[in-house]
């Protein structure tokens, strides 16, 4: 078994061993039901100093770990994410509240991140430069050193894996710190896959804990890029921290990503989209379609067939029942969920479908007469929530897409995919689905949104990956040294 519970329970992984972490325990809990399914350890400053230590001193024997060696350990590492598929589903299922397809994508996208990381180790690492000088020129692309990964509750796997894999590949070390709602699917799994996968004790350390955990990864001394996935609001605390201390930090954050439907789209499939867009994984995604503007020749169609959509989701305990939503992840994420809804229902928009809960369960919620001015359309909602509004024109789309502080994702709905990509030009943001909706996520391609939501694409893609987990160092040799006037 991977993720026998004797070797976690109420320890964290530190320096190769699973042993407690000096904050004590807590309870792993089932959104679902409010079940315990276990106690995990917490760790605390005190516990990042002491790993960031060993990162430091294991990273150095890893680099120089001949590539073949460390290829193998990613490739291994993704042919156990599919041999323990069932065990690893089931902790998404339950921890995580992830209906099934979800938790089998999770695994699918964790596979291919392994595999496309273990093609990193052989890449081209450098290149001749011409130079003035009778010397040879070069540039080196050399492991930037400890690497803290610092995901969220959300996708825990995917969030995590994206940057851990390409980071280890190339030569680093890696403090992971998962989200403590979520510790044991996003931490515990990620440290077990690369421990039976062969990598060398201390390479990857896990350490789960609340904000003070990630606040000691950003200022350690030994760590010196941060990969941070969560909340624009926590995003410019890391970013702000990450540059007192002259470190780099790839920040991943929210978004309110809009699907814009054109009078000439296909309806049926509009819809379809919109539906999967807005309320797959209870809308907890950061590339959620957050916004709907649809034309409005199109408009009342629109809502209309959503909102029968709507009704015929089953919402309920995904670990239990065949469901289409499962549950929020907790009663604090649930209630900003609802407030969202209610301040916008007070605001003007019409709640047409959902906008209910029982316990940790919302129903898939449909807005309209929805408005510029509307919190719904202003803010993140991070839930199944899709809030609908009117556009007459091309010129008026345009500027409700980019009504946003965000940038992360954008989806078109059209016959004329020219016009589509003409369109997706003046709307700034890091990824463009025509014909689909916005959520997405391929191992090999670059992702990362502009705005409040991040710092670019860092992950995803050889290039994206080699500069967010290397440093550029120069390089010359001469055959002797030079004669100076001094």
């Amino acid at each position: 078994m991977l993720l026998d519970d004797k070797l976690w329970t109420g320890n964290i992984f530190l320096g190769g061993e699973w042993r407690p972490g000096r904050g004590g325990t807590y309870d792993v809990t089932e959104p679902a039901t409010g079940a315990v399914l276990g106690r995990i350890g917490r760790a605390t400053a005190e516990d990042v100093t002491e790993a960031g230590r060993i990162a430091a001193e294991a990273q150095r024997a890893w680099a120089d770990t001949p590539h073949p060696r460390r290829a193998a350990v990613l490739r291994r590492a993704a042919q156990l994410w599919m041999e323990h598929a069932d065990e690893i589903s089931g902790w998404n299922v339950r921890e995580v509240g992830a209906i099934a397809p979800m938790a089998g994508f999770a695994l699918h996208v964790a596979e291919q991140e392994c595999y496309e990381a273990a093609g990193l180790p052989a890449r081209p690492y450098g290149e001749l430069l011409p130079s003035e000088e009778p010397r040879l020129s070069m540039t080196r692309r050399v492991p930037a050193g400890v690497v803290a990964v610092i995901a969220p509750f959300n996708v825990p796997i995917i969030l995590a894996i994206r940057s851990v894999a390409p980071a280890l590949a190339l030569g680093n070390a890696v403090l992971l710190k998962p989200d403590p709602r979520t510790a044991v699917t996003g931490g515990v799994t990620l440290a077990r896959i690369f421990e039976e996968a062969g990598l060398p004790p201390g390479v990857l350390q896990m350490l789960p804990g609340a904000a003070d955990v990630g606040e000691a990864l950003v200022t350690d001394p030994n760590v010196r890029v941060i990969s941070f996935t969560g909340s624009t609001a926590a995003g410019r605390r890391v970013g702000a921290l990450a540059g007192e201390h002259l470190k780099r930090a790839h920040l991943e954050l929210g978004g309110n990503s809009a699907l814009v439907v054109l009078e000439d789209a296909d309806i049926e499939g509009a819809v379809a989209a919109a539906s999967f867009g807005s309320w797959f994984h209870q809308g907890q995604i950061c590339m959620t379609t957050g916004r709907h503007l649809v034309h409005t020749s199109l408009y009342d169609q629109f809502v209309e067939a959503l909102v029968a959509k709507a009704a015929n989701l089953p919402v309920g305990d995904p670990a239990r029942e065949q469901v289409a939503l499962g549950p929020i992840i907790d009663a604090g994420q649930r209630d900003k969920i609802h407030s969202v809804v209610t301040r916008s229902s007070g605001a003007g928009a019409r709640v047409a479908a959902g906008g209910t809960y029982r316990d940790l369960f919302y129903a898939p919620t449909v807005l309209a007469d929805v408005s510029g001015d509307t919190p719904a359309f202003r803010e993140e909602i991070f839930g199944p929530v899709a809030p609908v509004i009117r556009f007459g024109d091309t010129d008026e789309a345009v500027r409700l897409a980019t009504a946003s502080e965000y940038g992360l994702s954008l989806g078109i709905v059209t016959r004329d995919v020219m016009r589509g990509l003409a369109l997706a030009d003046r709307i700034p943001t890091g990824i463009v689905h025509i014909n689909d909706q916005t959520v997405s996520d391929e191992a090999n391609s670059p992702f990362g949104g502009v705005g409040a939501s991040g710092t670019g694409s860092r992950f995803g893609g050889a290039a994206a990956n080699v500069e967010a987990f290397t440093e550029t160092r120069w390089v010359t040799l001469r055959d002797k040294p030079p004669a100076y006037p001094f």
